[in-house]
């Protein structure tokens, strides 16, 4: 496409939509919020009255719209993608774009032939603490790593306010909320593992499937260890990197979630930017021994996604989230249910990682 205002409809207006993309759109001049489904509210329009209301997915796909960003419950996303693209719509969806990786490589053949951008909402790879471990794992600051370890932990009480996740089913777990996150921070820093193995279990009454989850990615020479829970009131450490040269320790969470639930929107330089109690410590070897220093938390800042997007349709830039990457992600995750479910390793080259739901 040529440089010019990408007209954009909105299918859903729940928590995702309302804080992690209207706000982005919003203040990206490029970008023209012309359109936002809702099937029987109105929040839409009251927060940004210059929006047409629809009340039906159709309403989206119509010749004034050149881009429909999915945040509907996790099992429309998607029919409505493929819908969407077959009217010729460029296609964010947010995560997971799928239930399975057979699902999801589809809608990416798709596209490709349909003529349009399709891409996954993984907007962690833009956590600030994120990109602080991965400069530092770039910068080979940690010499080799051998061990790599993220927890996304919470303390979660009572059923969910949402119909469609009190409601579970396939795709609507923590795996699918938070450790598909986690599993795509380390699928773009090390890639495909060779093994994986996971312990997947419920803890809450609550719960209506996975709510506690340990992922372990085996790699030559280094293992990852992703980890989620419901039942955690003191979380330990975000993020632990050890390698041969030293070692990372980073709490917290990156501000901007917290920010945006409090009604605050993105823009300025502040923006994303850590508080400096929560910046992480880095240990190395010195010639006096093992030395710490305090590591400013790189800014994170969700509205680069978008920014790249942008570019992409321009011609400018690549993908920063390509959709194969999220099939393979996702990959990974039926590898993990499949070892907790067997008790065992299973091997991503032996074709036990292989795509499901391919229709």
């Amino acid at each position: 496409m040529e440089e010019g205002q990408v007209r954009v409809g909105l299918a859903g207006f729940g928590m995702s939509g309302q804080v992690f993309h209207a706000p982005f759109l919003a203040a990206d001049p490029r970008f023209a919020l012309k359109k936002v489904y809702e099937r029987s509210t109105d929040h839409a329009k009251r927060a940004y009255p210059q929006i047409e209301l629809v009340r039906s997915f159709e309403g989206l796909l119509t010749p004034d719209i050149d881009l429909v960003v999915i945040t509907t419950p996790n099992q429309y996303h998607v029919p409505m993608a493929a819908q969407a693209v077959r009217a010729g719509k460029h296609v964010i969806t947010e995560k997971p774009v799928a239930a399975q990786s057979g699902q999801a490589a589809g809608i990416c053949r798709l596209a490709r032939e349909c003529g349009v951008l399709f891409s996954v909402y993984q907007n962690r790879r833009l956590d600030g603490d994120f990109l602080t471990v991965k400069k530092l794992v770039e910068a080979g600051r940690l010499g080799d790593v051998l061990d790599y370890e993220c927890h996304f932990d919470r303390f979660v009480q009572g059923p969910s306010k949402k119909p469609w996740k009190r409601a579970g089913g396939e795709g609507v777990d923590t795996l699918y909320d938070l450790g598909i996150h986690l599993i795509d921070q380390a699928y773009a820093l090390f890639g495909m593992p060779d093994e994986v193995y996971a312990d997947l279990c419920s803890q809450r009454p609550e719960s209506p499937g996975v709510d506690r989850f340990t992922v372990s990615l085996y790699y030559p020479g280094k293992k990852a260890v992703l980890a989620a829970g419901e039942v955690v009131a003191m979380p330990g450490p975000r993020f632990m990197v050890h390698g041969t040269r030293g070692s990372f320790l980073k709490y917290g969470q990156d501000p901007q979630e917290s920010r945006l639930l409090g009604g605050q929107r993105p823009g300025g330089p502040d923006w994303g930017r850590d508080d400096p109690d929560a910046f992480g410590t880095l240990c190395t070897a010195g010639p006096q021994g093992l030395q710490r220093q305090a590591v400013e938390t790189e800014i994170g800042n969700y509205g680069l996604y978008y920014d790249n997007f942008y570019k992409t349709l321009c011609g400018e830039e690549t993908l920063m989230v390509n959709p194969e990457e999220c099939v393979e992600v996702l990959r990974i995750l039926e590898a993990a249910q499949r070892s907790s479910a067997q008790k065992r390793r299973i091997g991503m080259a032996s074709g036990e990682g292989k795509e499901r739901g391919a229709t």
